[in-house]
């Protein structure tokens, strides 16, 4: 038992996946009538979750941009820049899996058996208006995420305003975000069980064509990843005259250390220091692009909403309109802005995904255990976004000196 609480949470979580899936195979319905209560349990969890940790988590990360007091100018263009590669980020993810199709193949078992969603039909301009709540009190109880995170931007924007009129409301509010991410961090904990349920009683009914559609979901999930890394960023650096290849070698250090621990917060501290000694860039500029950035700029996260709204869409038989990829994509843009720095904060995010579009939840056990294998992907984007927002501000700002890096001999010694 101590080896077993010793362990990483995606090492319980692998194990359980295995353990649940030969629970599933050899013992058949008894495993679904004993396990499924844990499993019922697990997604109520992830439900409790929903209101209060985008609520307050939102409302904290946009009063944080105080901080930026001397730094307005340049600490707006880095809050627009990862608004805006954050919502490049969900379109890539969004078109990578309308070009693959996850899930648009007839698949048999739980997934079938559950997939009679009707959702109503709407239009841009009604959608827009059903974001504005009337009552947010209705819209909390209701768990009514869009109207939700409308009042958190709002309310947020308004403490930010006031400043030192509600300091202590903002302290307040701070602690409240971190008392969620801590309760995530719990939940999280008890995730490996849940996920054994939940795998034990859905894989027995799985067909090798659903797991077919899962494989699609991955290629296109890494597809869009590498979109990103390799043709979004790279450009960004040239428009800025920085040298895309001079820059992935100086960044070489974070990205191994994001790749491997699959954490924004562990790799901070060399962020800083890539930024610092490599890069060249003021601490002015990457003191707060990448605390906040961590945060916020989430571009991975932003691309598998975009994949995960398109292959829940599919399994589900949702017609995938124009508008419907507009929610998609604003999804992408708030959930990735408003994710919980803590592990498996990527499996609570899918979870209300499928809420807010209305969809049942039984996707996110197949989420939870793909999810060690695609988190790779997008930490690795998430902490080389940071670095490429705060070398295009600086650069752009004549705080960096582009030439003298581009001739430099980067050793990452």
């Amino acid at each position: 038992m101590k080896w077993w609480f010793k362990q990483q949470l995606y090492v319980k979580i692998f194990i359980c996946i295995i353990v649940g899936a030969i629970l599933g195979f050899t013992l058949g319905d008894t495993a679904t009538a004993v396990l499924k209560p844990i499993g019922d349990v697990f997604i109520r969890l992830l439900k409790m979750l929903i209101v209060p940790v985008i609520f307050f988590t939102v409302v904290s990360g946009i009063t944080k941009m105080e901080d930026v007091k001397s730094l307005r100018s340049v600490g707006g263009k880095l809050i627009v820049y990862y608004v805006i590669t954050s919502l490049l980020a969900a379109v890539i993810g969004l078109v990578m899996a309308l070009i693959i199709k996850p899930g648009s193949v007839s698949v048999t078992g739980l997934i079938a058996e559950t997939a009679k969603v009707e959702i109503n039909e709407f239009n841009i301009v009604e959608t827009l208006i059903s974001w504005v709540p009337t009552n947010p009190f209705e819209a909390f109880v209701n768990a009514n995420v869009l109207q939700i995170l409308f009042f958190s931007v709002i309310f947020g924007m308004s403490l930010l305003l006031l400043r030192e009129k509600v300091k202590k409301l903002n302290e307040v509010l701070d602690q409240c975000a971190e008392a969620m991410i801590k309760v995530t961090d719990i939940v999280m904990q008890f995730s490996p069980y849940g996920i054994l349920a939940l795998i034990a009683t859905m894989v027995n009914s799985l067909s090798l064509g659903t797991l077919a559609e899962v494989g699609k979901f991955i290629l296109a999930d890494y597809l869009a990843i590498i979109i990103i890394l390799l043709v979004v960023y790279p450009l960004q650096l040239k428009f800025s005259k920085i040298n895309p290849i001079k820059f992935y070698k100086a960044a070489s250090p974070a990205v191994i250390i994001a790749a491997s621990t699959t954490s924004s917060a562990a790799t901070l501290p060399v962020s800083l220091n890539v930024a610092e000694k490599s890069l060249k860039i003021p601490e002015k500029i990457y003191g707060f692009g990448l605390t906040v950035g961590a945060t916020i700029n989430t571009n991975g996260m932003a691309a598998a909403i975009g994949v995960i709204g398109v292959f829940a869409c599919n399994i589900y038989d949702v017609p995938i309109t124009i508008p419907m990829m507009f929610q998609i994509i604003f999804l992408g843009l708030m959930l990735s802005m408003g994710a919980a720095g803590v592990k498996g904060a990527g499996i609570v995010l899918s979870a209300t995904l499928l809420q807010t579009l209305g969809l049942p939840l039984e996707l996110v056990s197949i989420f939870a255990a793909i999810w060690p294998v695609i988190d790779i992907a997008h930490t690795t984007a998430n902490v080389v976004g940071d670095l490429v927002g705060v070398s295009i501000i600086a650069s752009n700002a004549g705080e960096m000196n582009v030439d003298e890096f581009n001739k430099s001999v980067i050793t990452n010694a």
